[in-house]
């Protein structure tokens, strides 16, 4: 009886291992969708822009420069810029494969599994929640700071004040209706959205121009002297900290992932808008930057409304109003954009059955998740409503950093995994795909035909992937056991553990590193030898390209680099920060275990009868198991051998054989 149990058990817990680890299946054609396809690479690229140059110009460039890089606030731009450009690298490519609303959400369900690509999905959601919050609360300062305080003059008489740490000096009423007004307005539809997203930064980015014209000159060279505190009044930690507060600024490349589900040609829309808006975008903050801290000391820079302040102070009161209006545009446009993102990757997961069916439904006349987008505005809102700018900003961070540290990790996986032995096939829009009601092994075959004229010669091409490079084989003996892309992905992992551990040792062991300690030397060059050497073995593995229309170039090296980046940025952040993300997550933890796991449309109904079977007829059909049946054979695959691809002895097959038994199933 107790090896019954235990049996039981082991099957309990190996299916809830297979369920988490079961990745999402791609439609054949995935260029099929009930939201309208009608967005051009002009207004995706102008969605990106709107959706960065807006809070982060105007509100967080000031608040940066003044209380922690000074004019290395530039420095602090390119660095976010530069890591930005790393993650919208890998954003693109996914992009181009799977042209589907939920960004990073969709990316990680294909490569990682659903328990991670639930985490991301979560913290995407909660990402642009605190955006749209976070620049509701900038739109209503700006307002307030034109009318002379009077709206928060006359809040604090009528309600009082909230004095709760983390918490605003009085609710924003403003801030409110602010969000509930633009989220109404999303409601027309996805094209007159676009159409007045894209009036709105046209009209900020003329603003942006006369702001760096203006700013130049009058600038005085005297306010980065070191009478002013120099250039780096903060240090060199003050301009890796700045950059982790301003990577805010660049989130909203996010947004253009998300609308490739309604791109009329997102293969090449995609990876053009995000390339141009960045570096659109990153030129703009550098500059404007740079004419702040050049215009007025940094100890006279007002953060709630740097620029019109520093205007006005100049006394170019023409340039204040001018400039406040294209600011009230630009938050515009970046509030537009979280409200835009957020009711689509809601829509993504509930349609995956992750969250609740009722967030799944789209209205057929304005082809637009309504529900979804009243339930974002009134959360956002709330938001707006309690709480205070800076802690909304560093709390969505990290949840942007985690998303971009797993996109450029599935990168690297991807590659590296040969179509054989992954779980389910990817393919770029424009390439056929196969039937749904086939194996793993059938979807090979039935790939092949499409996009071979010989199976032979499919094989022999996609079976390279994965497997050591010609000129390395040398280290077959050591890495040639293993299943193609299990290597790689274990490298991977190890890789984000070991940058974990180099940031934290940069971090913490400063002074010892600096002043040249034998121990912290030899702790830290071991380490990071070891995230070299992973990083190594990567590359000395053949790729699978095939398909892509667009690829991110110079594959692990970029990925990993944009990997360590962001990890070195999220190491800065606050500790308290750290504190209310695992609270966030063990509240998504709670929604998955009891709701998400038991309603994805990727499980297999499994009758309550099977807790009875003996552990002989339990073996049969582990718990959770996704494999298909027909081959007529249960696969059996722990949750490790899923990630990494390794398979049994007994399922391990030589290219020959592949062939072999394919080129038979073809004929």
């Amino acid at each position: 009886m107790p090896s019954s149990r235990r049996a039981i058990m082991k099957h309990i817990l190996s299916g809830l291992c297979n369920k988490m680890n079961r990745t999402k299946v791609v439609p054949t054609d995935v260029m099929e969708t009930p939201l309208n396809r009608c967005l051009t690479t002009f207004d995706i690229a102008l969605l990106g822009i709107g959706h960065m140059v807006g809070a982060g110009i105007y509100v967080l460039t000031g608040t940066v420069a003044k209380e922690m890089a000074g004019p290395g606030i530039i420095l602090s731009f390119v660095l976010a810029g530069f890591i930005s450009m790393l993650a919208a690298l890998c954003y693109a490519e996914f992009g181009t494969r799977v042209p589907k609303a939920g960004s990073a959400y969709v990316y990680t369900y294909i490569s990682m599994g659903e328990f991670w690509a639930f985490v991301i999905g979560w913290n995407i959601l909660l990402e642009h929640m605190l955006g749209a919050a976070s620049v509701a609360r900038a739109w209503s300062g700006y307002v307030n700071s034109m009318l002379g305080g009077w709206i928060g003059n006359t809040t604090l008489e009528l309600t009082g004040g909230i004095h709760e740490p983390g918490l605003a000096q009085y609710p924003d009423v403003l801030a409110f209706l602010v969000c509930i007004v633009y989220a109404a307005a999303l409601a027309s539809g996805v094209k007159a959205t676009a159409v007045i997203n894209s009036l709105l930064t046209l009209v900020n980015i003329a603003v942006m121009v006369l702001v760096i014209s203006v700013g130049f000159w009058y600038a005085d060279t005297k306010n980065w002297s070191e009478a002013e505190g120099g250039f780096l009044p903060y240090g060199v930690g003050g301009v890796i900290a700045g950059a982790a507060t301003c990577f805010y600024a660049f989130v909203g490349f996010d947004s253009i992932a998300t609308s490739g589900e309604e791109a009329k040609s997102p293969a090449t829309s995609i990876p053009i808008a995000t390339i141009i808006s960045l570096c659109v975008v990153t030129v703009g903050y550098i500059l404007v930057s740079a004419a702040l801290t050049l215009m007025i000391p940094i100890s006279d820079i007002n953060p709630a409304a740097s620029l019109p302040e520093a205007f006005g102070q100049l006394n170019l009161s023409w340039a204040k109003y001018i400039i406040s209006i294209g600011a009230l545009c630009g938050m515009t446009t970046t509030l537009l954009g979280s409200l835009f993102a957020l009711p689509r990757c809601m829509y993504a997961m509930a349609s995956d059955g992750l969250l609740f069916s009722c967030f799944g439904k789209v209205n057929a006349k304005t082809q637009v998740p309504l529900l979804n987008l009243a339930v974002s505005g009134v959360l956002s809102a709330t938001l707006a409503l309690v709480f205070d700018l800076a802690k909304l900003v560093e709390f969505m961070s990290i949840g942007t950093l985690l998303a971009y540290t797993i996109v450029s990790a599935s990168v690297i996986i991807l590659r590296y995994r040969p179509m054989s032995r992954l779980h389910n096939p990817i393919r770029a829009p424009d390439t056929p795909g196969s039937p749904d009601d086939v194996s793993d092994e059938d979807s090979m075959s039935q790939s092949s035909l499409d996009t071979a004229s010989s199976p032979t010669n499919f094989l022999i091409e996609e079976g390279l992937a994965g497997r050591l490079k010609t000129k390395f084989r040398y280290l077959e003996p050591l890495l040639g056991r293993f299943e193609p892309g299990s290597v790689v992905s274990v490298a991977v992992m190890l890789y984000i553990g070991l940058c974990f551990a180099i940031c934290v040792e940069l971090k913490v062991s400063w002074t010892e590193l600096y002043s040249g300690t034998w121990w912290a030397l030899l702790f830290y060059g071991f380490i990071i030898f070891a995230a070299c050497l992973c990083v190594a073995v990567m590359a000395v593995h053949n790729q699978n390209t095939r398909g892509l229309i667009f690829k991110v170039p110079l594959v692990p090296f970029v990925p990993a680099l944009g990997i360590f980046c962001n990890i070195l940025l999220m190491v800065h952040l606050d500790a308290v920060t750290w504190v209310r993300f695992f609270v966030w997550v063990c509240i998504g933890l709670v929604v998955y275990f009891l709701y998400g796991i038991h309603h994805s449309n990727e499980g297999e109904t499994c009758s309550s009868y099977s807790i009875l079977m003996t552990s002989s007829e339990a073996g049969k059909l582990p718990w959770g198991s996704v494999k298909g049946f027909a081959s007529g054979k249960i696969g059996r695959h722990t949750a490790i051998e899923r990630f990494t691809g390794r398979t049994k002895t007994e399922d391990k097959r030589t290219i020959a054989e592949e062939s072999d038994n394919d080129a038979a199933g073809y004929s």
